[in-house]
């Protein structure tokens, strides 16, 4: 009877190891795959549904649900398929569920459609391969094809969601709760703002690392409850503890930190396409962003040290770059240098631009996507009254404020842009060039147009050898840099908080592989 009693207890614990608790300060937005791009909803999404290649844990690009490829010339890819894969539901995944998925990416209502678009014209030649025909040579295909989830074609018609959900306009549809991918989980239950569950996908054709057989995933925007949870037991894993807890948390025998810089940089975008302020108010009547003395001045009137050290506790890089990773600016010094913190130089531009009583307008920052966003929010606005600029700070949670931005309801916001690509482009194309067609400049909610810079940025994307390009790059950054278009930060240091005993591996995309996760047992 005591054996039996000991076997049972061990059995539980066990259990309890398979399950991995999860909690981050907010929700993921929707299930649909192509809907959204934002890296919590991509990073919950990518545990259900998979890519034709994947990121290894350097980031380097391996084989996903292609075994290998080619590139027979400039204008042409091909892809084999990996054999015997199936979907969540049992059916088979084959060249038309490739060839959808790539087609149903480059939708208006898709939010990864500047990824889609560069990748030409998807072809079936057989049930397990596929072609590709560009239009233009693509310099970085197998990253852009790196953001490209792929979908069950009959699943989509069967649920009548062929094209993403319209997420900015609270469009609804089966693939917002419901999910049939080829990956290492299942969805099993999803309820926004309260929990997601899923569960080990027996016939998954990777390999699992690690021993989590259930993920349930919790929003939790306190950091104090989420906090407390973790150590309390009632979780193992905190994507986004609060950097002041840190310090305190490294003391904490049941609790370890992962950390590392991550791939993303913070910044500050301004509407530069209306005439007048539409959130806000100026003396004269007339949009104060347009001017690049009044971007110079509200640069050089921030202290980034000071939110570095006092609200970011030291887990920040501040940067003058406009990259998501050094890398991109080809590490080199001269393309990440900041103009000098000095308010009197601010307030001489000020005056010289006709503001030296300054103006009103709101700031939209989200509450609960990147560190501390609401802090640095309210920072940057005690920094800008000093020149006389009146900043009414309007946070609201991620659910709203990316929709907000993608509808340009918005005349100041706070934004963050990055994830596992290095190469500049993922920057330049979708954040920083003129509004256009197929997903240029689909992330320019400011609607700046900066047409040198623009000419540029299109001539590297389709520069195929390395050496000719890099030039390209170079110049157009530094024009980019020039015009003051966005206001740049910094760069996230993340730091994840786990319990004792939990072995995660931290990429700095920071992105969490649960199919790489081990739970300790017990509490």
């Amino acid at each position: 009877m005591k054996a039996l009693l000991i076997l049972a207890l061990l059995i539980c614990a066990a259990a309890q190891a398979q399950t991995l608790r999860w909690a981050s300060q907010g929700d993921l937005q929707t299930a649909d795959p192509h809907s959204q791009n934002e890296s919590m909803t991509n990073m919950i999404n990518g545990q259900v549904y998979e890519k034709l290649v994947k990121r290894n844990k350097d980031l380097s690009i391996g084989p996903g649900l292609a075994v290998e490829w080619s590139n027979p010339d400039p204008l042409t890819w091909r892809f084999r398929l990996r054999a015997g894969v199936k979907f969540h539901d049992g059916t088979p995944f084959t060249a038309d569920d490739v060839v959808f998925s790539i087609e149903r990416a480059k939708f208006e209502t898709s939010n990864v459609k500047q990824y889609a678009h560069p990748l030409g014209k998807p072809r079936k030649l057989d049930p397990l391969n596929v072609e590709f025909k560009l239009e233009r040579p693509n310099p970085i295909f197998l990253q852009h094809l790196d953001q490209m989830w792929m979908m069950s074609k009959a699943w989509s018609e069967k649920h009548k969601v062929t094209r993403p959900l319209d997420f900015k306009n609270k469009e609804e549809s089966h693939a917002s709760l419901n999910a049939n991918g080829t990956g290492p989980y299942i969805l099993v239950s999803r309820q926004p703002a309260v929990k997601s569950v899923f569960k080990r996908n027996p016939h998954w054709w990777g390999k699992f690392e690690g021993n989590v057989q259930d993920i349930v995933f919790t929003p939790i925007a306190s950091d104090g409850t989420r906090l407390a949870a973790l150590l309390s037991g009632e979780l193992d894993f905190l994507i986004d503890p609060s950097p002041r807890d840190i310090p305190r948390l490294r003391q904490q025998p049941a609790v370890q930190i992962i950390d590392g810089p991550e791939n993303r940089l913070i910044f500050i975008g301004m509407d530069q396409h209306r005439d007048k302020l539409e959130y806000g108010s100026s003396p004269d009547g007339k949009n104060p962003f347009k001017d690049r003395r009044v971007r110079q001045a509200m640069y050089q009137a921030v202290q980034v040290e000071a939110i570095r050290d006092k609200i970011m506790a030291g887990l920040a890089k501040p940067t003058g770059g406009i990259t998501p990773s050094e890398a991109a600016s080809f590490n080199d010094p001269a393309l990440q240098t900041r103009l000098p913190y000095d308010l009197a130089a601010a307030r001489k531009l000020m005056q010289e631009a006709g503001y030296a009583s300054g103006f009103e307008v709101t700031l939209d920052c989200p509450n609960n996507r990147y560190i501390n966003d609401e802090e640095i929010c309210v920072a940057l606005a005690g920094m800008w009254a000093q020149i006389g600029i009146k900043v009414k700070v309007n946070a609201m949670p991620r659910v709203l404020y990316f929709p907000k931005l993608e509808r340009f309801e918005t005349s100041l916001y706070l934004y963050g842009w990055g994830g596992a690509i290095t190469d500049a482009d993922v920057m330049l194309t979708p954040v920083l060039r003129n509004l256009g067609e197929k997903g240029v400049g689909s992330n320019n909610y400011g609607r700046w147009k900066n047409d040198k810079f623009d000419a540029l940025a299109a001539q590297q994307a389709v520069e195929p050898d390395p050496k000719k390009r890099e030039p390209m790059v170079r110049a157009a950054i530094q024009e980019f840099r020039e015009g003051l278009q966005i206001l740049p930060l910094h760069r996230q240091v993340i730091p994840w908080a786990v319990r004792k005993g939990v072995v995660a591996v931290h990429r700095p995309d920071n992105w969490l592989e649960v199919a790489w996760v081990t739970v300790p047992a017990g509490k």
